[in-house]
């Protein structure tokens, strides 16, 4: 892995750097036409493309019952790591739960609500590898947040995967569905024969599902469009080379385009964990994929002049995942306001995150973490501003309705007000 300097970096590899994206504009059309021979053909298209894209011949679309006997089958081990994983990231998302309030301005009674969603959403990915952490992460948070109907779309396989089902189970999910890919988000967006229609669909996925989310956008709601997984590691003297590496490998473990960056004002440092990155990539089952991510104009090793520029760097990334490994964490995480999610000291590595801390690992990516945040509650949840005035309280008011109403050309706006009071 090269070790950069920020400095010298010019405006191709600053834009590769920083210009990332989900990359669906290369297959829109495709999934446009998939997502409209879905609502045309419901359960018939969703066979067909299993067919062809999964090489799955596909009886039952609704495998529910599948998920709870899966949760039976798994052995003692795995059921109970899917369960203190859950229970986990259960608690963390119970302490989100917005809560109504009423408050008196002056006799104007007014206040907030909130309520769940109908129905949600949610894609697992699936197909070869298993994903029951991100069953739990999507599941979960609309469970607490109270809704009423979640439905999890998972790829279809000879044999779905059972420990992705066991943990769909786990998680409390109402229905399950065998479907993956664009279809999958079309199904959840605008139903099926078997597939109920969502209020949300959200989770992870490739940029065919993320195509998807951006093409049934403002038929329903979504969580974010998310790209290839991330991280930016902030390091000063003090941090261990060998724990900076190992959560770079791991994040380029995911994707062949991941983004996997250091940055620290140590120059040994700097050259120390890009050779460590190196030594620890040989040592992975997945070395290609790590390489491929590493080897990428995205990724590197950066060496700042000071921290002042290392955090100004990051703060630009916008990571999804922002690992401080520094003596002065805290203070550094005040001055990086952007970041999905952020990891503090040497026993936080980005897998606790990922699997069993309690946060959501469905993040923001390719910069959006400038203006917006993780999956939680929130985004199951739709408010209601509550007002009560009494004929005193709107009487204070009245002239001011009246007068800006009348500027705007609105008299019917203003009579309302003055027809109380004939």
């Amino acid at each position: 892995m090269d070790v950069h300097t920020i400095a010298d970096l010019g405006p191709d590899e600053r834009s590769a750097l920083f210009d990332r994206d989900a990359g669906v504009e290369s297959v829109r059309d495709d999934v446009r036409d998939i997502v409209s021979q879905v609502r045309e053909e419901g359960d018939v298209a969703l066979r067909r493309f299993a067919s062809e894209f999964d090489g799955v011949e596909v009886g039952n679309v609704d495998i529910t019952d599948a998920a709870e006997r899966a949760y039976e089958e798994i052995d003692d081990e795995l059921r109970e790591a899917i369960e203190d994983a859950a229970e986990n990231i259960r608690a963390f998302h119970e302490r989100q739960m917005p809560e109504d309030w009423r408050e008196d301005f002056e006799g104007r009674e007014l206040g907030r609500r909130y309520r769940p969603l109908d129905s949600a959403g949610v894609y697992a990915p699936g197909g070869t590898a298993a994903y029951p952490s991100s069953a739990l992460m999507g599941v979960v948070p609309a469970k607490v947040a109270g809704v009423e109907h979640v439905a999890v779309a998972t790829p279809p396989a000879d044999e779905v995967n059972p420990v992705t089902l066991a943990a769909i189970h786990v998680a409390g999910a109402d229905a399950v569905y065998q479907v993956g890919g664009a279809q999958a988000i079309a199904a959840l967006a605008y139903g099926t024969e078997t597939v109920n229609a969502t209020d949300i669909v959200i989770g992870p996925g490739n940029r065919w599902v993320t195509a998807a989310k951006a093409e049934v956008r403002g038929d329903v709601a979504i969580d974010f469009l998310a790209g290839p997984s991330e991280i930016m590691v902030v390091a000063d003297d003090t941090a261990d080379p060998e724990l900076v590496a190992s959560d770079l490998v791991a994040q380029a473990e995911h994707d062949e385009n991941a983004s996997v960056v250091a940055v620290t004002d140590d120059e040994d440092v700097a050259e120390a964990v890009a050779e460590a990155v190196e030594e620890q990539a040989a040592e992975r089952e997945r070395e290609a994929v790590i390489r491929a991510a590493l080897e990428s104009d995205a990724s590197g090793v950066f060496r700042a002049r000071s921290m002042s520029e290392a955090v100004l760097f990051a703060e630009e990334y916008a990571a999804e995942h922002l690992s401080i490994q520094a003596e002065d964490d805290e203070e550094l995480l005040e001055r990086i306001p952007s970041a999905g999610s952020a990891f503090l000291g040497p026993y936080s590595p980005v897998a606790a995150g990922d699997y069993a801390a309690g946060t959501n690992h469905v993040l923001p990516t390719g910069g959006a973490a400038r203006v917006t945040g993780g999956l939680s509650v929130d985004t199951f949840v739709r408010s209601t501003t509550v007002q009560r005035l009494t004929e005193d309280s709107l009487s204070d008011i009245g002239e001011t309705i009246t007068t800006l109403a009348e500027a705007e050309g609105l008299e019917g706006h203003a009579e309302s007000v003055r027809k109380r009071f004939e």
